[in-house]
């Protein structure tokens, strides 16, 4: 059995972005809610500053879209590397 890598791709984005985006607007209309979650997504990635306006809600949201896709695509990739082995038990 193999994985639909763009599904996962897709999925990946979807989730992982999603997660940024909900918690970047919950930050907009309660401030101190995911205070620590969108630092962390500060100290990962660059141009990302932290809890502010809705730009930045934009900002980490398409660098964790990004990410979740490459992450999404390269699980679906060795998995279906190593699902394909013929000595697999």
């Amino acid at each position: 059995m193999t994985l639909n890598t763009k599904a996962l791709t897709w999925t990946g984005a979807i989730l992982w972005g999603g997660c940024f985006f909900l918690v970047g607007l919950a930050n907009l209309i309660f401030p101190p809610y995911g205070d620590g979650w969108l630092q962390l997504g500060a100290s990962i990635y660059p141009g990302y500053h932290g809890p502010g306006g809705f730009g930045a809600v934009i900002v980490v949201t398409l660098y964790a879209a990004l990410d979740g896709a490459i992450c999404g695509l390269l699980i679906g990739w060795v998995y279906n590397m190593l699902a394909g082995s013929k000595g697999a038990a």
